[in-house]
């Protein structure tokens, strides 16, 4: 089945040439309109943002406008694959941005070798953008940028492996151990997988709630701990980790994954495609009404029958043909959406949290089950409510320049979410996208 989305995927891309292009917002009736757009009546625009450039977000596209950038060092399962071939991803992140969010989305693959590179070329783009999505980057080097762009800049900076899939994995474990009856401050966690999401995802998980001794994180050498033999080495290559193997892990567990997984909770997988990484018989020695998600593409780390053959109650995965698609797509296009419409200065903890909150309600209130802990794509209001959330936690957290309440951001990002999904269907009734 995979073979066949990859060869229907070249044919589509080739056919269309991509996946998105720039058109017109404004009406053009007559020459005239020019005169206004552009010269000679676009030079008072220039004047006033030369007087003050916080107006650009008022007076350009810039307010609604954000760049997908990456170096192409860790696309998808693909690896280290550059900027040319990261591409079409970014492109298809742009298409989820605009159609889901309503967001205008550049691709921005760029070529550059180090961290100070990366950091220099952002900077410089940072007047045409109100905000950046970090895409497909390898680790540690993305802890590093997202760390220094959050701080160097005054746009909302994001990486959506670390912070999208955490968003997402926190509004699924919210409903799910509702549906298995236990509390966060009490639940055991394996989290299998030590890099961009999971680190993230730990962090959050930690904000929420979950004890830190509770969490038990497993990497390809084994599980964290103070006493690995990697230690020192890892205190000064990634430090991230190294705060994780010494705040984690309470019992002081060692071993690797098996080991990981006895005795909790739920289990948090976010590694490298299986099956087979997580073996049937290991569930089984997890606690009863077990929780797996299970997030690796294209294949999860273990078959969502063979999990609940273990004895898993609740299976989520990263794909759309099993229940419980855990999907970062549910979470960026709605951040940026509130981030954006009150002009934020940076993404905060806070605002992700709200947002996992929300999609989590929103999943409840039509009836959460075993196969429903967490919206589809499809369910588009989820979207409005969710940028609602975001937008009403940063006026509350003082880093935004427009502040809104979440009465006024629901009404404004459901309007302009539901005119950019008419205007698609539009086109299509129309045969110009065909």
């Amino acid at each position: 089945m995979t073979e066949r989305w990859y060869r229907l995927s070249v044919e589509i891309h080739r056919k269309y040439g991509g996946k998105i292009s720039i058109i017109p917002k404004v009406p053009i009736k007559s020459l005239e309109d020019f005169s206004i757009y552009y010269t000679p009546g676009i030079a008072e625009v220039s004047r006033q943002i030369y007087k003050d450039p916080e107006s650009s977000f008022e007076l350009t596209s810039r307010w609604n406008l954000i760049g997908v950038i990456t170096d192409g060092t860790r696309v998808l399962g693909l690896g280290n694959i550059g900027p040319e071939a990261a591409y079409p991803v970014m492109e298809g992140k742009a298409l989820l941005f605009k159609y889901l969010g309503g967001v205008d989305a550049i691709p921005l693959p760029i070529r550059v070798n180090t961290i100070d590179e990366f950091v220099s070329v952002t900077k410089a783009l940072e007047p045409a953008l109100g905000g950046v999505n970090l895409e497909d980057i390898e680790s540690p080097k993305c802890f590093h940028l997202l760390e220094r762009l959050r701080r160097e800049l005054k746009i909302p900076v994001w990486h959506d492996d670390q912070q999208g899939t955490a968003t997402a994995t926190l509004a699924g474990l919210i409903n799910a151990l509702k549906v298995v009856g236990k509390k966060t401050q009490n639940v055991t966690i394996a989290l299998v997988g030590a890099g961009a999401s999971n680190i993230y995802t730990a962090n959050i998980l930690m904000k929420y709630g979950v004890k830190p001794g509770n969490i038990i994180m497993v990497d390809s050498k084994g599980i964290l701990h103070p006493e690995r033999d990697d230690i020192d080495k890892m205190m000064i290559e990634n430090p991230w980790k190294f705060k994780y193997a010494i705040e984690t892990n309470a019992e002081r567990r060692r071993g690797g994954i098996r080991e990981a997984m006895k005795g909790v909770d739920v289990v948090i997988a976010a590694s490298r495609p299986g099956p087979g990484i997580i073996k049937r018989e290991w569930v089984t020695e997890m606690n009863k009404d077990a929780v797996v998600f299970a997030l690796a593409n294209p294949v999860p780390e273990i078959w969502p029958w063979e999990a609940k053959e273990g004895g898993a109650r609740i299976v989520a995965t990263g794909r759309s043909d099993f229940p419980n698609q855990i999907n970062n797509s549910l979470v960026f296009p709605a951040v940026f959406r509130g981030a954006l419409d009150v002009r934020a200065y940076a993404i905060t903890d806070e605002m992700l949290i709200a947002a996992a909150e929300e999609v989590a309600k929103f999943a409840e209130e039509r009836g959460i089950s075993e196969d429903y802990i967490i919206p589809k794509m499809t369910e588009w209001e989820v979207y409005a409510r969710e940028a609602a959330a975001v937008a009403a936690a940063a006026s509350m957290q003082k880093v935004a320049r427009v502040p809104k309440s979440y009465r006024e951001e629901v009404e404004l990002a459901r309007g302009i979410i539901e005119k950019n999904i008419k205007i698609v269907d539009l086109l299509m009734r129309e045969k110009i996208l065909e």
